[in-house]
């Protein structure tokens, strides 16, 4: 591991986490405590449906703000902030000037899907297997790399300046550290997320960026995710402190859990969900569930993991509170008033479906409505079909080994004791879920501050999880699942849902 000059009992990290709605800055001291946190939010747009753009100026602004909240929030006697800590949204993409930091449009969200169309061409020509093999991934909207091509194909179609370097694409963490220290890189994690890069050879793929339309020369060096950028010039107050670690914001939750090995499965409830595990050694692809690179420290081999991505869950409860005309909190008391047998599956296939299904032309759909159905059975249908999602992916999950029996859960939805024991009951498995509200950004402090000298990684005093276990509502002796019938029903719906011819 890259290792820096060892730190005072007075230091801290300080976590820029850096996510779809928000920007939160976190400080982190010696003994794990958070002693200062300050959140700013982010908005996005919808140009045309199925587009989703974030504007990266706003981006950058959140983050000073959000650093500088939170560095006078610090307590006295003298703090002093050894290191940064990035933790960012994947696979949104972008392209900036290579001199000036300069973005050339807006960052497309992870979430657009106005691709769509290049990705079905790219499968019907038969490029699908070939770009999974190499990458790990499918051929979806969701990765950067088509984003990338339809952001260059606007600002430089015949491939000039970005050919010559002079252009310069990637995913927001490789941008943010462009701005903030005028270094040209990326951390390998989020750069496996791109769709460009040899899963294997933890480099970029010169087929695939044919493929892509992306010139070589316009990606930035793919780095560790330890590798300490030299100082920061443009955040006040931080002048002359280096970005320790960098790690994509589902990696850094990984990391923050404390996984290092394989066995231990998280899910993260956000906008969407991401449920990840990493690979035992030499294991082979599973059906439904991507593979991609956790981080890389040390010094040693890249730790890959897989991986499965569920487009609408967290955005599910936002749009259904807003239909229903209540609150996010509010839905699961809401839904709690449901008859037991309601009958409604709603499959929120805004944007098609991620895994363990990745079809980009499944519609959203609600199914099984009568009369009897009120705004209760509507919110029940909603907070199942998180659940159901979710669980979709974990049975894809045992499909890596043996079946998982326990799994550790994090993310803004999850401060619902209701929704998480729903999943435990839903899927029968046991849940342990996080205490800390920020752990995308503990989990990249947690590196930084083995980077520096802050702790040493095995001893870290950062105990991120919530006493408290979940575990399925137990069955008396001859019983049925109560939740059988419920994911009977939602298979035929998402069945239904997936029917729908492409166009």
């Amino acid at each position: 591991m890259s290792s820096m000059s060892v730190t005072t009992g007075r230091d801290v990290v300080l976590a820029i986490d850096q996510g779809t709605g928000s920007t939160k800055a976190v400080a982190v001291d010696a003994a794990g405590a958070v002693v200062a946190r300050c959140g700013v939010p982010v908005g996005k747009s919808h140009p045309a449906p199925g587009h989703v753009e974030q504007d990266p100026g706003e981006i950058l602004a959140s983050v000073r703000e959000a650093v500088a909240g939170a560095l006078a929030a610090l307590p006295g006697g003298g703090a002093r902030v050894a290191a940064l800590a990035l933790s960012t949204q994947r696979e949104s993409a972008l392209v900036w000037d290579t001199a000036t930091g300069e973005p050339q449009g807006p960052m497309l969200s992870w979430q657009d899907r106005r691709t769509a169309g290049t990705a079905r061409s790219l499968l019907d020509a038969g490029h699908g297997p070939l770009v999974e093999k190499t990458s790990g991934l499918p051929v979806d909207p969701m990765f950067s790399a088509l984003k990338l091509g339809w952001l260059l194909d606007r600002v430089d179609p015949d491939r000039s300046r970005s050919g010559a370097g002079l252009l310069t694409v990637g995913t927001l963490d490789s941008w943010l550290v462009a701005r903030l220290t005028g270094e040209r890189r990326i951390e390998v994690g989020n750069a496996s997320r791109t769709q460009l890069l040899d899963l294997d050879a933890a480099d970029w793929d010169a087929g695939l960026a044919a493929l892509f339309c992306v010139p070589l020369a316009a990606l930035p060096p793919v780095v560790a995710s330890d590798a300490p950028t030299g100082p920061v010039r443009d955040l006040a107050g931080l002048e002359g402190v280096p970005i320790a670690a960098v790690l994509g914001d589902s990696h850094a939750a990984l990391f923050g859990h404390g996984v290092r090995g394989p066995g231990a499965v998280k899910a993260t409830f956000g906008t969407g969900s991401s449920v990840m595990g990493l690979e035992v050694l030499g294991t082979g692809p599973v059906e439904g569930l991507v593979r991609t690179i956790a981080w890389q420290v040390g010094g040693a081999a890249p730790a890959t993991a897989f991986e499965g991505n569920v487009l609408a869950t967290g955005a599910t409860l936002v749009w259904l509170a807003d239909l229903l005309g209540t609150t996010v909190g509010e839905l699961a008391d809401l839904g709690h008033g449901a008859r037991p047998d309601h009958g409604l599956s709603l499959v929120p296939a805004f944007a098609g479906l991620g895994a363990p299904w990745w079809d980009e032309a499944a519609e959203g759909l609600l199914t099984g409505l009568t009369l009897g159905a009120g705004r209760a059975e509507v919110a029940r249908a909603g907070l199942e079909s998180v659940v159901l999602q979710v669980e979709d992916v974990l049975a894809a999950a045992d499909g890596a080994g043996a079946r998982v029996e326990a799994v550790l859960v994090d993310g803004g939805p999850t401060g619902s004791d209701a929704l998480v024991q729903l999943q435990a009951d839903v899927s029968r498995r046991t849940l342990r879920r996080s205490a800390a509200p920020e752990l995308s950004a503990l989990g990249a402090a947690r590196l930084a501050g083995t980077v520096v000298g802050l702790w040493d990684d095995a001893a870290a005093p950062l105990d991120v999880h919530d006493p408290r276990v979940f575990d399925p509502a137990p069955l008396a002796a001859g019983e049925d699942d109560p939740f059988a019938a419920t994911r009977a029903r939602w298979r035929t719906a998402v069945a239904k849902a997936r029917s729908h011819p492409q166009t």
